[in-house]
């Protein structure tokens, strides 16, 4: 469990799910008081600005259906503390919030990996034949049937 705190919120990740969740004034003024919860299959993006020396950085989750707007120049952080989906953050709790980075990028590169084996192109059939003759040796075939599938295999 990754939990970090920003400028306004805290970000807890499991590993599947992200937690948003706001306390205190800061919260109430901006976003407002409460907790959001995204599975890691909801999240399309995510996007980052590292904070500067004089300028707080921030992290945003895209899901679909979301109302992101595009802030104007210079107003980035600011447009960001009043997106639900965003935490702004610190020159000091930048490093933490790097981490949480790279766990989410992770996780989201996971979540779209392929699962259980890839399929390659058609057997062959000499592999087919051989797959037939063993489940036939098994018992798992008769002579007969093994014949029968043998015979549709090489008329192909």
């Amino acid at each position: 469990m990754i939990e970090v705190k920003g400028h306004g919120g805290q970000v807890q990740f499991d590993g599947q799910y992200v937690t948003i969740a706001r306390k205190g004034f800061l919260a109430r003024a901006t976003v407002g008081k409460g907790e959001k919860r995204l599975h890691i299959s909801q999240i399309t993006a995510v996007q980052w600005k590292p904070a500067g020396a004089l300028v707080n950085g921030f992290i945003q989750f895209t899901v679909p259906g979301g109302n992101e707007r595009r802030s104007a120049f210079g107003s980035q952080t600011s447009g960001a503390a009043h997106d639900e989906n965003s935490v702004v953050f610190t020159k000091q709790q930048q490093s933490e919030f790097e981490k949480l980075r790279a766990a989410i990028d992770h996780a989201i590169v996971a979540q779209h990996a392929p699962q259980g084996p890839v399929a390659t192109g058609p057997a062959s059939l000499a592999d087919e034949l051989t797959k037939l003759a063993a489940l036939r040796d098994q018992g798992v075939l008769s002579t007969t049937e093994f014949e029968q599938q043998k015979a549709r295999l090489l008329a192909q």
